[in-house]
């Protein structure tokens, strides 16, 4: 008969609660399960994810180089000489040359990158180019055959 009075629990469902550091009659007395010495026998020790024990961490072993420019602005660049090429092959036709142009004709394919025009080749035909940035050698090599440099 079940009785209130009569009832225990289930065999092995509750485990006494580990006593540390009540004297040796416990089995958990002198170093309180904590071993000999060092950091983790010591109260106030607490576990640091990079620490690695003395020894020399990580984050100290590795050298330290370089740093990351975040004002830096990436360009697509495209030459005078290589403008020349492409008229003398025909992908480029008409005296008028800008972005869209030449994102349209698959010149160049970074269609958020600005575009600058740089002065490296040779340019013989007349030609008004449209972009956002222009080296001194560039504007002067167009304006010499009677072209347009336009900055956006």
């Amino acid at each position: 008969m079940h009785i209130l009075s009569n009832l225990k629990y289930a065999e092995g469902a509750r485990k006494k609660r580990k006593r540390v550091g009540r004297g040796q009659g416990s089995g958990y007395g002198g170093t309180s399960t904590r071993g000999h010495k060092g950091a983790k026998s010591r109260s106030g020790y607490k576990h640091r994810a990079w620490f690695e024990g003395g020894q020399m961490p990580l984050q100290r072993r590795v050298p330290k180089f370089g740093f990351r420019n975040i004002n830096r602005v990436d360009f697509t660049i495209l030459n005078v000489g290589d403008i020349q090429k492409l008229i003398d092959s025909g992908k480029i036709n008409g005296t008028t040359i800008n972005k869209e142009f030449l994102l349209k004709s698959k010149i160049i394919k970074d269609k958020n990158s600005p575009l600058k025009i740089l002065g490296n080749g040779e340019l013989k035909v007349k030609i008004e180019i449209t972009a956002d940035a222009f080296t001194k050698s560039a504007v002067s090599k167009i304006e010499n055959l009677g072209g347009k440099a336009v900055k956006i």
